[in-house]
């Protein structure tokens, strides 16, 4: 997906008609209290006075709760603010996230009067038990429903779903991802549970009842998540919640993470190990012991290839006896490269 800028503007819980076992919305978002008028406003011209690429596509995105869920006067308020900017040729568009359960025609047409061009439900699992177990309070055929209307009225329809589940398995994840891809959604996010404090998940996991997948884990699992929604030509937006002051490493004082695979960069460590995938599959390729090579690269995909703490590199010495060399080449388009060979087996053993 391009580069692109985001205003996010999070409501959270309102709307929402329940607690998720996993799920506390005001530490998820980072905002431990509602929103306000003055304050979206105030938001958005922060956000817009602090973007420094004219050209780059803007969008305003409400997050958090479900927002088709929110009492319908205040839904309209949130949204003429935010059409202003649209109107105003000052952002490209507006999304929404909500629940699948929160989907019908009034709502959509209130949206579509308002320049809401995407949509994302929060899927989380198509298995009807694991949603049941997880207390999301609704199920697979309500996910159906809300994707083909929403589709039907010409929004671009985003999916939200969860690693690591109560009791879901790998299998059940990539069914999930399966039975996703024939919903036709345009994009999706990924993300790993995280044990938060004040939930009924982390009583669980205190009682010894639920057990966190590891960093490892996740990573290897959304990462072939990511493969097989890019064969399907559906866009991962993103990974991993995103990092702010309470959503942070457990150790922190102020982090409401208990347990569970968090990093501070959780989705640069999957893009990290998809790169060291395409280059050691590249080195298979030659019909030889290779002892040294050189990566030329587009210089933004750099550190993809030496990987989170050079981890990438090491592991080439370390598992395959590869030395790495990166060089620079801005004529290569971003995520393209070029193996060069510069010393096989042979040839070190003769020096």
């Amino acid at each position: 997906m391009s580069r692109q800028y985001v205003i996010p503007i999070f409501v959270p819980h309102l709307g929402c008609p329940n607690d998720c076992i996993f799920c506390n919305q005001k530490s998820i978002s980072g905002q431990m209290k509602q929103i306000t008028e003055d304050e979206v406003e105030k938001i958005i011209e922060e956000f817009l006075n602090s973007f420094k690429e004219e050209k780059l596509y803007t969008e305003i995105a409400f997050f958090g709760g479900s927002f088709t869920g929110i009492d319908i006067d205040l839904q309209e308020k949130l949204l003429k603010i935010a059409y202003k900017y649209v109107k105003d040729k000052k952002v490209d568009g507006i999304r929404v996230s909500t629940r699948p359960d929160y989907i019908d025609k009034e709502k959509l047409k209130l949206l579509k009067k308002y320049g809401v061009k995407t949509i994302e439900l929060g899927v989380q699992s198509t298995n009807d038990y694991i949603l049941k177990k997880s207390k999301r309070g609704h199920n697979f055929e309500d996910v159906k429903k809300a994707s083909k209307l929403i589709r039907r009225y010409g929004f671009t329809l985003g999916h939200q779903m969860m690693i690591g589940l109560p009791e879901s398995t790998w299998l059940d994840e990539l069914n999930t991802a399966r039975d996703l891809a024939k919903l036709k959604p345009k994009i999706v996010r990924l993300y790993p549970v995280l044990v938060i404090k004040g939930t009924e998940l982390e009583k669980e996991f205190v009682k010894g009842e639920y057990e966190p997948i590891t960093l490892d884990q996740a990573v290897e699992r959304c990462k072939e998540l990511y493969y097989f929604f890019d064969k399907k030509k559906i866009t991962v937006i993103r990974m991993g919640l995103q990092n702010t002051d309470i959503i942070s490493n457990p150790e922190n004082l102020n982090s409401q993470v208990v347990a569970g695979p968090y990093h501070e960069a959780f989705g640069q460590l999957v893009e990290d190990s998809i790169w060291y995938d395409r280059i050691l599959f590249a080195i298979k390729k030659v019909n030889t012991k290779v002892a040294e090579v050189e990566i030329e690269v587009n210089p933004n995909d750099v550190n993809n290839i030496i990987g989170h703490k050079k981890e990438n590199i090491q592991k080439f010495k370390e598992l395959y006896e590869v030395d790495v060399k990166i060089k620079r080449n801005f004529s290569i388009r971003p995520g393209k490269f070029n193996l060069n060979i510069l010393k096989t087996y042979k040839e070190f053993l003769d020096d």
